[in-house]
Order: structure tokens, then C-alpha cells, then sequence
């Protein structure tokens, strides 16, 4: 994958990058950082574009998410990296958004890189990435830049109402709540794609056109980058989920595993998506090449049919001065009559034979 400078889109109908401004620099997009400290008594939530708001948080007895929006700000991160002890090169990870889906375990925290995906609003697929990074009492999450909503929305929401068992469990399940809002979203796009491909098959069965084409090419490049956001995926979800950190309680492997169960699903999908493009574009060649066959038969059989006459009008039309038939009173519609009877014949031979 290129290196990008901020946030990828890719349109069903061609693909465009956001434009950010370079790192360490400020863009238009101003910091913003939600802090939601919370456990089964205890609901504090506060939005600031201070990160020295944040710093108290590091040390409490409670469960903090912090997230933050917008990291165009290399100071900011490197504040934050040095109060909560996160590596240097951890937080150039997290202004990189060209990361492939990892996890590292530094014993004290883990770090997770994710691809969130989500359907924009002209049917393309806005692709962000999401860095978690994950402590003892604290889930540190960075987004590439502010929005209205995001897939974290319902799991905000459930801490709001204490509704199941997120206001009741640690950090690592709140963690895994995150990846798993992230990868059910992957459904959502899937369902999508599915719909835009069924499109597409009744149009190739319909009337296959240049757009079609396009229209599969372009499928065909959704699913490479739909393929390469999934994929890695599996891999940090199988390690979360088989105990390597002593971050990760046992109740909250358990969960994971359902999670992994869902990311094979994706990956499947995907996959069955691909063989089913690969076959609507190996059908759209089918089909022009049938189409194309049957124009050429049909000229051949109009060109067969006209060799005779064309014969016969180059034999009479000829400057000659002695033809016997062109001194007869009805020679010419004899003429018409004999070139009928031949195109005729011919007409129905090839009917016979099924070539018309």
C-alpha cells in the first residue's frame, strides 16, 4: 500500500485521497479529546482540546478511555507518549496512518493498529486508521481526525446507560469491545459491496456494456483493499486471544474468540466475493465474445449470400456487345427472378442447417 498523507477513500466508481496537513503541523481540523472515566458507580465524561486534561487519568482506580481526534499535532502526541510511558516510536506509529493491522505487546501496555471502515456518503468506502493502546486501568484510542459519528458511537452510548457488562468489567474488555465494533462494521460495508455486486450480475446478464466492465474493475480493486485491511486482522486477534499479554483476563479471551470467529467470516466473504467478480468479468469476455461471434455470422451469411448475385450482376454487366440475353423482351426480370430463387435457397439451407 502507497503512503499516504491522511485519510484514504475509495469510490466504487475510482478512488481519492483526503488531503492533511503534514505532520507536526496544525490543519484545519482542530485537537479534540474525549475522556470517559467510568466503572460500575462512577460515570465522569469530559471533551477538551487540552491534553494536560488528560494526564490526571494515568493513575486511577477507575477505567479511562481517552480518545483522541485529529492527530496532526506531533507535540501533543509526544506529551501524551511521555506522561503514559508509550514508546517513541509507538507514537510515530500512530501519526503514520499507512500501518498495516499489528499488535505489540510491551508488557506494560499493548498496541493495537486497526483499520476502521466505513460506508461514506456517495457510496464509497472512507478507510481510517485506529491506533488503541491498551494499559491497566486506561484505553488509550487516536483517530485521524475529528468527526460527528464513528463505529465507537454505541459502545459510548452503552457506558452512558450501563447497559451490559462494560461499565462492570476492565480495560481489556473495553478494548475488546472496540475491535469488535470495528470488525461488525465490516459487515456493514460487506452488505453493501454484496448489493452492488448483485447490481452488477443483472446488468451483465441484461445488456453488458463498457460501464459494466468499470464497474467490475473497480469492484475487483475493492475487494484487493477491502483483502488487505481484513486480512492482517486475523493475526492480531488470534494473539490477543491465545494469552500472550497478562493484560487480557480470561472472561475477555473468551469473547475474542468470537471475535476471531467473525474476522474468518469476513475474510471468507471476501473472498467468496472475489471468485464471484473473477467470474462476472470472465462471463462479461464470454459474453462480448459471443455477441461479437454472432455479428460476424450474420455478415458471413449476408456476404455468402451475395457472392452469387454479385456474380451474376459482374457476368451481365460486363461491356460486351453479343449477350444473348440481353436481347430478350423479359430478360431482365428473369434476371430478378433467378437472383431471388438463389438468395432464397440459400436462406433456407442455412435455416436447416440452424446457422440463422
Amino acid at each position: 500500500m502507497k503512503r499516504l498523507k491522511g485519510k484514504k477513500t475509495r469510490k466504487l466508481m475510482g478512488a481519492k485521497e483526503a488531503q492533511k496537513s503534514p505532520q507536526g503541523t496544525e490543519a484545519s481540523s482542530p485537537l479534540k479529546i474525549t475522556i470517559i472515566d467510568y466503572d460500575e458507580q462512577h460515570l465522569e465524561i469530559r471533551e477538551t482540546h487540552a491534553i494536560e486534561d488528560a494526564f490526571p487519568y494515568s493513575d486511577t482506580s477507575t477505567v479511562t478511555w481517552i480518545n483522541v481526534d485529529a492527530i496532526n499535532n506531533a507535540e501533543v502526541l509526544e506529551k501524551l507518549g511521555k506522561h503514559f510511558a508509550i514508546h517513541p516510536l509507538i507514537i510515530e506509529d500512530i501519526s503514520n496512518p499507512t500501518e498495516r493491522a499489528k499488535v505489540e505487546d510491551f508488557d506494560e501496555y499493548l498496541y493495537l493498529v486497526l483499520k476502521m471502515l466505513s460506508p461514506g456518503s456517495e457510496g464509497e468506502i472512507v478507510q481510517e486508521q485506529v491506533s488503541i493502546v491498551v494499559g491497566s486501568k486506561f484505553v488509550i484510542t487516536f483517530q485521524e481526525e475529528e468527526k460527528s459519528g464513528d463505529v465507537f458511537q454505541p459502545i459510548r452510548e452503552k457506558i452512558k446507560a450501563c447497559k451490559g457488562r462494560i461499565r462492570k468489567m476492565g480495560p481489556d474488555y473495553l478494548a475488546y469491545s472496540l475491535v469488535d465494533a470495528i470488525v461488525d462494521n465490516y459487515f456493514v460495508i460487506l452488505e453493501k459491496t454484496g448489493d452492488h455486486i448483485e447490481d452488477l450480475e443483472e446488468k451483465l446478464m441484461l445488456k453488458p456494456s463498457p460501464a459494466t466492465l468499470q464497474g467490475i474493475h473497480i469492484l475487483k480493486r475493492e475487494m484487493i483493499f477491502l483483502h488487505r485491511s481484513v486480512w492482517p486482522l486475523r493475526e492480531v486477534i488470534s494473539r490477543l486471544q491465545r494469552g500472550e499479554s497478562a493484560l487480557i483476563q480470561e472472561t475477555t479471551r473468551t469473547y475474542l474468540r468470537d471475535v476471531y470467529d467473525h474476522t474468518i467470516q469476513v475474510i471468507e466473504t471476501v473472498e467468496t466475493y472475489r471468485d464471484m467478480i473473477s467470474g462476472m468479468l470472465d462471463t462479461y469476455l464470454s459474453s462480448i465474445s459471443y455477441k461479437t461471434n454472432e455479428i460476424m455470422k450474420v455478415l458471413t451469411i449476408m456476404s455468402t449470400i451475395f457472392i452469387p448475385l454479385t456474380f451474376f450482376a459482374g457476368v451481365y454487366g460486363m461491356n460486351f456487345r453479343h449477350f444473348p440475353e440481353l436481347e430478350w423482351h423479359h430478360g431482365l426480370l428473369l434476371f430478378w427472378i433467378v437472383n431471388c430463387i438463389v438468395a432464397g435457397s440459400m436462406l433456407i439451407y442455412f435455416r436447416r442447417k440452424r446457422w440463422i
